[in-house]
């Protein structure tokens, strides 16, 4: 998998997208193949998969973190099934522990989700899947994997961008498709768009066209104190920087200094001491988001002096519709209800 997508991707096609037209269609075609006769394993669970079209950060992770706490509202269980990229967890699952476990070994976003429910992290989703089950889980979210095809999906939410939507349209290694549209959504049970912007229309009119179900959502951020009117240096190692930079801006905050990473970026000894350094020089505070900061470890006196120094913004996930993330549990409750009669 790409772990930095190119600008090219997010702008229209141009020749360098064309040039790689050959190798896009050749990815796309294996996983067309993959999408459309890999053997899913049905579990004992309804499975609702969070996933995406593309490449790069859409949103999914505070639409899982708020699906998981709605689906405990209404009396279930659940668990969250996590690929864990960045991390170093192997095949044999791993049940995320957020007082002992390090971002290096689980991941970033495990360590988020965890907050919400019980996380299971491997790139074996029916392996995960059994792990939560046996820990009590009768209700299965998974971050990511739409395109994995391991296990059975009850339910498909495809979460996209609305400032970037699908980008260039091209297939890897040409645009930052998983594969091609049309593949996708015919395994696609509704369509969340996030945020503002008109990017994503195309795929909503083609979704509205097929008969799929339409959600609107946001991010809430959460500022800390203090934020409003403070020169800030921000950085980020996220899919979309500079939708973070924006959210400072949001604040109040007087951003004066942007600092992007790749995404899923560890931060080294290095990066400490220049973040700390322009800070010092220019006399700002430093900000963050929350999935950078679990990756700030503590293994330095510069990154302990980072991490004590940054100020994090929180989200969450504001839904356009109150009961969206209740609608879209109890449609997957349906559809698992109906394997079950299926047998």
């Amino acid at each position: 998998m790409v772990s930095e997508a190119p600008p090219f991707w997010w702008t229209k096609a141009d020749w360098r997208a064309w040039a790689l037209w050959p190798l896009s269609a050749i990815y796309g075609a294996v996983a067309r193949k993959r999408l459309l006769n890999a053997k899913r394993e049905k579990v004992a669970a309804p499975v609702l998969c969070v996933g995406n079209l593309t490449v790069g950060g859409s949103g999914k992770t505070p639409v899982a973190v708020a699906l998981a706490l709605a689906a405990r509202n209404m009396g279930l269980e659940p668990g969250i099934l996590s690929r864990g990229h960045g991390g170093s967890v192997g095949q044999h699952p791993h049940l995320v522990d957020p007082d002992q476990d390090s971002a290096r070994y689980v991941g970033d976003e495990p360590l988020l989700l965890a907050r919400a429910a019980p996380v299971a992290v491997t790139p074996d989703r029916a392996a995960g899947a059994r792990l939560l089950i046996n820990h009590g889980c009768n209700f299965l979210i998974m971050d990511d994997g739409f395109q994995s095809a391991r296990i059975h999906i009850d339910y498909a939410l495809i979460v996209i961008d609305a400032r970037r939507g699908i980008g260039n349209g091209h297939t890897i290694p040409g645009g930052p498709m998983r594969a091609p549209l049309i593949d996708q959504m015919r395994f696609a049970d509704g369509l969340l768009k996030m945020g503002t912007g008109s990017a994503a229309d195309t795929v909503v009119r083609k979704a509205a066209r097929a008969g799929r179900p339409f959600f609107q959502a946001s991010v809430r951020p959460h500022y800390p104190e203090g934020l409003s009117g403070t020169p800030c240096l921000a950085f980020a190692g996220i899919g979309d920087p500079s939708k973070f930079f924006d959210t400072v801006r949001a604040s109040g905050a007087e951003l004066v200094v942007e600092k992007p990473f790749g995404d899923h970026h560890f931060f080294s000894e290095f990066d400490a001491q220049d973040l700390l350094s322009t800070a010092d020089e220019k006399g700002l505070q430093l900000v963050t988001t929350a999935k950078d900061y679990v990756r700030l470890d503590q293994s330095s006196p510069a990154m302990q002096a980072l991490r004590e120094r940054t100020k994090v913004i929180e989200i969450e996930a504001d839904f356009e519709l109150e009961r969206t993330p209740q609608a879209i549990i109890q449609a997957t409750l349906d559809a698992w209800r109906r394997r079950r009669l299926a047998g």
